[in-house]
C-alpha cells in the first residue's frame, strides 16, 4: 500500500508540473491556427480601393529652430 501511495504521489507531482507546459502550448497552437487563418482570409480578399494597398505616409513640418533666442 505504501508503495502505490509513493507512486500516485510521484505522479500527481509529474502531472501538477506538467500540466502549465501543456496548457502553454495548446494556447501557442490555438493562436498560431487563428494567425494562419486570418492570413488566409486576408490573402483570399482583394483590397476594396486602389488606395487601400498603399501605405500611409505623414509628412513631417521643417525644423524651425530653437524656440529659445541667443
Amino acid at each position: 500500500m505504501n508503495t502505490f501511495l509513493s507512486y500516485l504521489a510521484t505522479a500527481a507531482l509529474f502531472a501538477f508540473v506538467l500540466l502549465p507546459a501543456l496548457a502553454g502550448l495548446a494556447r501557442e497552437r490555438r493562436i498560431d491556427r487563428e494567425l494562419r487563418d486570418a492570413e488566409r482570409q486576408r490573402s483570399a480578399q482583394p483590397p476594396e480601393t486602389a488606395g487601400a494597398a498603399r501605405p500611409v505616409t505623414a509628412t513631417r513640418r521643417p525644423f524651425a529652430g530653437s524656440w529659445a533666442r541667443t
